[in-house]
């Protein structure tokens, strides 16, 4: 009788643990869903072209946009509406219900994929610095900023590369936070700042905006790493992250993806050089 009670025992929670975990799927596949429902998916976008843009008239463009756009159309849901946030602000944002993904050039680093769900790498950049003309004060590096005692470099703040040049050793006080590409290039051209570091796309398309003659582009920034994004979801939206990931497989696959981003000067083959694991795990 015992034996029996304990196979019983046994036979109810492997049956509760199927019924929580069918549960939980449930719940996770609603989002799909929901977005499906109200016909657009809400993101957090930076305004830093070419990963992300928005028009005059409100139009979201964008090499990581026009990548969620189109997955979106695939699995359902028309469009996409954009916010525009301080990618230090984008991850609360997300966590708080705020977005319902963020693709904005949001680089895959440990602590953050341990925050949000990643979907496979979508963008790959390297790290540059915008500088005065001839390279004034011969930067190659953050440390090369670091070690010049009266240098400042400008970046965006909780942005990886006020994280890289906090991390070489520059002094909080001479790592300028800086809200956008047109301040930072504002700011460096009025010799508030002695550099200015963005990706090397967003970089190059600052530059020729500006037209200017007087300026010239480090790159890439040598010890920094390359990095790639993805698009970034909520914990607990994993179902719909693996819905995206499927879509963006064969939007890889197809070359549909290499004719999305590679106009923006983005590489395809870097995105599918690498996987979100590795990515997640480097340090």
């Amino acid at each position: 009788m015992k034996k029996l009670a304990i196979l019983a025992g046994v036979a109810g929670l492997a049956v509760t643990t199927m019924l929580l975990a069918s549960g939980a799927r449930s719940a996770d596949d609603a989002k799909l869903e929901q977005l499906k429902g109200q016909g657009f998916a809400r993101v957090a976008i930076a305004n830093e072209p070419p990963y992300t843009a928005v028009a005059a008239d409100g139009k979201v463009s964008g090499a990581a946009p026009d990548v969620a756009r189109e997955i979106f159309k695939r699995l359902g849901v028309n469009d996409i509406v954009a916010s525009i946030s301080e990618y230090g602000a984008m991850i609360p944002g997300l966590q708080a219900g705020r977005f319902d993904v963020v693709t904005a050039g949001l680089f895959m680093k440990p602590e953050r994929c341990a925050a949000v769900a990643y979907s496979e790498p979508v963008l790959c950049d390297a790290e540059a610095m915008l500088v005065k003309k001839g390279n004034p004060k011969g930067f190659k590096s953050y440390e090369d900023v670091a070690k010049d005692s009266s240098a400042t470099i400008g970046a965006p703040g909780g942005g990886t590369e006020e994280k890289l040049a906090l991390n070489a050793g520059v002094p909080r006080d001479r790592v300028i936070v800086v809200p956008d590409g047109q301040s930072g290039l504002k700011m460096l051209q009025d010799g508030r700042i002695d550099a200015y570091s963005l990706p090397v796309l967003s970089i190059n398309d600052l530059v020729k905006k500006a037209n200017d003659p007087n300026l010239e582009v480090i790159a890439p920034v040598m010890g920094a790493p390359v990095y790639c994004d993805g698009a970034a979801f909520k914990k607990g939206d994993e179902a719909l992250r693996d819905a995206y990931d499927v879509e963006l497989a064969k939007l890889k696959k197809s070359g549909e993806f290499a004719k999305i981003i590679e106009p923006y000067g983005f590489s395809a083959a870097a995105a599918m050089s690498t996987t979100r694991e590795k990515l997640c795990a480097a340090k």
